[in-house]
C-alpha cells in the first residue's frame, strides 16, 4: 500500500515525507555500514538497477564498450548483480563493500569465467581500460569516503571512466540518510584535471517523483589525456 501511495502524483511525495516524519528513525552509522546491513538483510541495489532504468544503463554502457573496443571493465559498486546481468563485457571485475553482495554475485555468475568479484578491502592495484561507477557517488555521504572512492575510480583506469550519477550539491527531498548529492565534476576538475569530459548523456527517464520509473542520474563519460 505504501508503494502505491508513494507513486501517486502530488499525494505520493507528501505522504512519503509524512511517513518519514512519524516512523521511528533508523540509526545511521555511515555509508559502508548502511550497505553492508542492507545486503545482509536481503535488500537489493534499489530501483535504479531494475526495469527500464537498468535497460537504459545497459544500452549506454554496452554500446560504449563495443564502439571503443574496451577489453576489460572494473566496476566499483557491483551490488546485487542484477544490473550486471544485462551487461556485455569481455572481462569484468566488480568490487563492493558488502560481503553478502560479493557472495551473491559469485553464486549468480559462478558459471561465467569472464566475471570476478572482490571486496573493496581486497583491492590489489588492478587496472582496466574502463572503470564504472553506476548509482554510487550520491550514496557516499562522508567526504573522506567520497574522496577515496573518486581517487581509486580514476587512478585504476587507463583510458575511460563512465559515471552514472547526479551532479549537483544538495540533500534529497525525502531526507534519506544514505543519499547526498555531489557535484563530482568539480572534484575531477580540481584533482584529476588530466581527464576531460567526452560525453554527457541525459537520462531517458528523468526523475519525476518516483524512483521506480525515473532517475536524477545522467551519464558522464571521461577520457584520459595522458597515455598510460
Amino acid at each position: 500500500m505504501k508503494q502505491i501511495i508513494k507513486g501517486m502524483p502530488l499525494i505520493g511525495p507528501v505522504a512519503t515525507r509524512l511517513w518519514r516524519g512519524i516512523r521511528p528513525a533508523r540509526p545511521f552509522s555511515g555509508s559502508t555500514d548502511y550497505w553492508v546491513s542492507r545486503y545482509k538483510a536481503g535488500g537489493t541495489s534499489g530501483d535504479g538497477s531494475r526495469n527500464r532504468l537498468a535497460e537504459f544503463k545497459a544500452e549506454v554502457v554496452n554500446g560504449f564498450v563495443l564502439s571503443n573496443g574496451v577489453e576489460a571493465v572494473i566496476e566499483y559498486g557491483s551490488g546485487d548483480g542484477y544490473q550486471l546481468g544485462l551487461a556485455n563485457y569481455p572481462r569484468y571485475l566488480g568490487f563492493d563493500v558488502s560481503p553478502k553482495a560479493v557472495e551473491r554475485c559469485r553464486k549468480m555468475f559462478s558459471g561465467d569465467a569472464t566475471k570476478r568479484f572482490k571486496l573493496v578491502s581486497e583491492y590489489a592495484g588492478e587496472t582496466a581500460p574502463l572503470t564504472l561507477s553506476l548509482d554510487v557517488i550520491f550514496h557516499l555521504v562522508e567526504d573522506h569516503v567520497f574522496d577515496a572512492y573518486m581517487r581509486r575510480l580514476f587512478d585504476s583506469s587507463t583510458r575511460f571512466v563512465v559515471i552514472y550519477s547526479s551532479n549537483y550539491d544538495g540533500e534529497p527531498d525525502d531526507a534519506a540518510q544514505h543519499v547526498r548529492h555531489r557535484m563530482f565534476s568539480r572534484w575531477i576538475d580540481e584533482h584529476r584535471p588530466q581527464w576531460r569530459l567526452l560525453a554527457h548523456v541525459p537520462n531517458r527517464y528523468p526523475y519525476a517523483g518516483d524512483t521506480r520509473t525515473g532517475s536524477f542520474c545522467d551519464f558522464y563519460i571521461y577520457g584520459s589525456q595522458v597515455q598510460r
